[in-house]
């Protein structure tokens, strides 16, 4: 066997080849690319083949390489016909040769190339725009890198202060966020391969949520995650304007129901409390006793007791009854107020002096797409009294809508502690709500007939005894409270929808100043029940002193950052509580009471009617121009005003001025900061409390310590930053601030109606 050695090329060979090759580049001369490089029009016969060309084409085409110049009417047309199609079939191509006096293949290679050309061109352009872009970014990125190591507040333009962030508590937020990821990716992989696994999903879900596990704060054994996108009652987008949203947190699966609760079982209790709140709304005396004045109705409890078999159980032996019925009209049809009551972030908005914070779980979806009917959900949340002498009710419990009739909606609330399926007793805490709801029925001018019922049982020695006569009597959690909120909140909607431009702020900038208002009124209610955030108590009310609670805002944009200090005191006063709103509405004697109004009167900027009702308003203030120094006057003086028959409530904080000039323009509110302060007011109740028919307990705690039966219960709140840095401690010095602060109020009123 014998290797041939490959004959190599001489040096000169090679040489020429080279020379060859420069000349010619894609089968063309080096001086015809060059004309093509002015001009469109040059082109070449058999100078490029398409990929389809056999191999014996392109060997012909290499020894054959004949080249003509493509005339300036050619180009011309052969252009048009570019623009209009940019593949042209065989067809249309002999029709263009034919029509130019040009072969097929001439026109075909003529699109190839022009193509060809016009990718290049795209793609040098989308480079350029790419290469730009990354520059900026550079550019940007190098800014942003500057402003980390000199962080500036947005507000003040000083030297921003970063707080110290607890790194174990910060670790933990993110150990906690993979692990929720990591069982909804084996949750999806669970239903793929052995069917839907709820319980187990639910049971996981609750581990992980549990506080004993030591999470973050804002995370909850409800099992889901905060909702911050919904709209608003009755259509009104509130939430566009809340820098915190609605507490509510909104699970949309039946995997994070408990696995101790069975859904046929949920569904059956459903079913019974319809049926009793459908009897207890068509029956009347003496099913109902109604009250003396007329603004409601009271359970007979022996009545009822014949007439219904509880479907929760046996009452407890320690626990009290309250029952009440209020019928009134609302301003909304039927089935905007069923997709109020169904959608939770739309109700703890509508009702948010009553509703805390809230959890719903969608058991069972509705009958068809769309539709609230047989819609079943499982509620948890706090209902609350605004006084620091009435803790918040923490209870769960099932909701169910069902359309009874056209234009004809039934809403049904009923507690679940007694459907657990479990071998330990299950615990009953000191509230359920028995079967209560509402019936709502359209009327033919567009407004709504509702009937509202409410049956709770409660352990009463949870409450102080100034509050008990009012729940009693149903104003504090009852009918009557629920119904009045109702069309107080529908009403001040109906009104704000309507509102045209006015002088002084315009039909957007009163919308963003009530998205501001209600924002402020919620924080004031959250601040008083200690609901919604995670409060430190300080300080037990005691003699003189107030309740005061602290928290930590780090993050909240719509809240100075700091330590933020909640004082709260609930007083008896001998005055109606007509008479003693009146006062406090008074901007001529507003200075007796208000440290804000101490320059003298306010200058009224802007009055918002809420209702029919005068004291239902909106109202800016700004302190008298002649009595206060320029930095003071850039502060105004928002105030919120609500009252019914069940209570009057006056919300009021200070916003800068330049914050407040962007909402009146129909800017966005959720930015602004403030600290709101209060005065709720309520009847005592005291001499209904007495006389009920119902109820058979003494009345000596109150007769003995002075309470006439005529008087009003008065909770005042401040909410006061106290530091600006979350990492400082409070200081001694602060809690006196705030105690006096209180004390001054509370001495002004009393002075002004010269009670002790």
């Amino acid at each position: 066997m014998s290797f041939v050695k490959p004959k190599m090329e001489s040096h000169s060979d090679m040489s020429e080849k080279g020379e060859s090759s420069n000349n010619v580049v894609m089968g063309r001369p080096k001086e015809e690319d060059e004309s093509e490089s002015r001009s469109n029009g040059d082109n070449f016969l058999n100078g490029v083949a398409s990929e389809d060309e056999p191999d014996s084409v392109l060997s012909n085409s290499s020894r054959k390489r004949k080249y003509s110049r493509h005339t300036a009417n050619q180009i011309l047309e052969l252009e048009t016909a570019f623009k209009e199609n940019p593949h042209p079939n065989e067809k249309v191509r002999l029709e263009l040769g034919k029509k130019l006096s040009m072969d097929s293949k001439q026109v075909k290679f003529w699109f190839q190339n022009r193509r060809t050309q016009m990718k290049s061109h795209l793609e040098r352009h989308e480079n350029g725009i790419l290469k730009q872009e990354n520059d900026r970014l550079r550019i940007e990125h190098i800014a942003m890198q500057g402003a980390m190591k000199h962080p500036i507040c947005n507000r003040c333009r000083n030297q921003a202060i970063i707080a110290d962030i607890n790194v174990e508590e910060h670790q933990t937020k993110i150990e906690y966020e993979r692990l929720k990821e990591e069982v909804k990716r084996i949750s999806v992989l669970a239903d793929k391969l052995l069917g839907p696994l709820s319980s187990l999903e639910g049971s996981m879900a609750s581990v992980i949520a549990n506080p004993a596990f030591g999470l973050p704060e804002g995370i909850n054994g409800f099992g889901g995650i905060n909702y911050a996108n919904a709209a608003s009652p009755m259509g009104l987008d509130f939430d566009n304007g809340l820098s915190s949203p609605p507490p509510v947190i909104i699970s949309r699966s039946l995997a994070n129901v408990d696995a101790s609760y069975d859904k046929s079982m949920l569904m059956d209790l459903a079913l019974a409390a319809m049926n009793e709140l459908l009897g207890l709304a068509e029956i009347g005396e003496p099913l109902w006793v109604r009250s003396l004045d007329g603004g409601g109705e009271t359970l007979n409890l022996e009545e009822y007791a014949r007439s219904f078999t509880p479907c929760t159980g046996m009452k407890p032996g320690h626990f009290a009854t309250e029952a009440t019925r209020a019928t009134g009209t609302v301003i909304v049809n039927s089935l905007t107020l069923v997709e109020t009551l169904m959608d939770m972030s739309r109700w703890v908005e509508m009702f948010s002096c009553i509703v805390g914070k809230t959890s719903v779980v969608n058991v069972i979806p509705g009958s068809t797409c769309g539709s609230w009917s047989s819609n079943l959900q499982l509620i948890q949340t706090e209902f609350q009294i605004i006084s620091d002498l009435v803790p918040a009710r923490e209870m769960k419990f099932l909701r169910f809508c069902k359309q009874q009739a056209e234009g004809v909606w039934a809403v049904v609330d009923v507690s679940v502690d007694t459907v657990q399926e479990s071998s330990q007793p299950h615990e009953i805490g000191n509230c359920r709500r028995l079967p209560s709801g509402c019936i709502v029925q359209d009327m033919p001018n567009g407004y709504s007939k509702v009937t509202w019922i409410e049956h709770m049982e409660y352990y009463e020695n949870v409450l102080h005894h100034l509050y008990r006569p009012l729940v009693r009597n149903g104003l504090g959690f009852g009918a009557q409270r629920w119904m009045a909120t109702l069309q107080r909140q529908s009403e001040f909607l109906a009104m704000l929808m309507s509102s045209v431009d006015s002088p002084v702020v315009c039909s957007s900038g009163q919308t963003s100043m009530a998205m501001l208002a209600q924002r402020m009124t919620r924080n004031f209610c959250a601040g008083v029940c200690a609901t919604i955030h995670k409060w430190e108590s300080i300080q037990q009310a005691n003699g003189e002193d107030a309740k005061l609670m602290m928290r930590k805002n780090i993050g909240d944009p719509g809240e100075p950052i700091g330590v933020v200090l909640s004082a709260t005191k609930t007083i008896w006063l001998p005055v109606k509580q007509q008479r003693l709103l009146d006062f406090l509405l008074n901007e001529q004697t507003r200075s007796q009471w208000d440290i804000l109004f101490n320059s003298g009167p306010m200058q009224q900027l802007v009055h918002i009617a809420k209702g029919q009702n005068i004291d239902n308003s909106i109202s800016l203030f700004r302190a008298n121009v002649d009595a206060i120094s320029d930095s003071e006057n850039n502060m105004l003086i928002l105030q919120d005003t609500c009252t019914d028959a069940t209570g009057s409530l006056i919300v009021y904080a200070t916003i800068d001025a330049v914050d407040m000039d962007v909402v009146m323009n129909g800017g966005d509110s959720s930015s602004v900061a403030f600290l709101p302060s209060g005065i709720a007011i309520v009847p005592d109740c005291f001499q209904d409390y007495s006389g009920a028919n119902n109820c058979n307990v003494e009345t000596s705690w109150e007769k003995d310590n002075g309470f006439s039966g005529t008087g009003s219960l008065v909770t005042i709140g401040f909410q006061v930053l106290v530091n600006s840095s979350p990492a400082e401690k409070l200081s001694m010095e602060s809690v006196q601030k705030v105690n006096n602060l209180i004390s001054h109020t509370i001495h002004g009123i009393k002075a002004s109606f010269k009670s002790k």
